[in-house]
């Protein structure tokens, strides 16, 4: 049960990737932050400021849907174990 007691220590972070991001990610990346950099740029404080909550509910969104992939994943990771181990 090494794998368990390292998840409990918190040595492992599930939400990390085991690979750098790829030319595609980091670009996507890049045209999202020059996106929203041109764009404040345009804004009132007043528009900024419903931006910035925007931007906070869709952060919360993400990270619940995150979770929820994380669940069904582990779940469907447990289940081909199992049969697995059934044959």
């Amino acid at each position: 049960m090494r794998i368990l007691e390292e998840l409990w220590y918190g040595n492992i972070d599930p939400t990390e990737y085991g690979v750098s991001p790829s030319q595609e990610y980091r670009e996507l990346h890049r045209l999202v932050d020059r996106n929203e950099t041109d764009l404040r740029a345009t804004m009132t404080n007043a528009q900024q400021e419903l931006f910035n909550r925007y931007l906070e509910s869709v952060l919360e969104y993400q990270t619940l849907s995150e979770l929820m992939l994380f669940q069904n994943s582990f779940k469907l990771g447990a289940r081909l174990m199992v049969e697995v181990m059934e044959e």
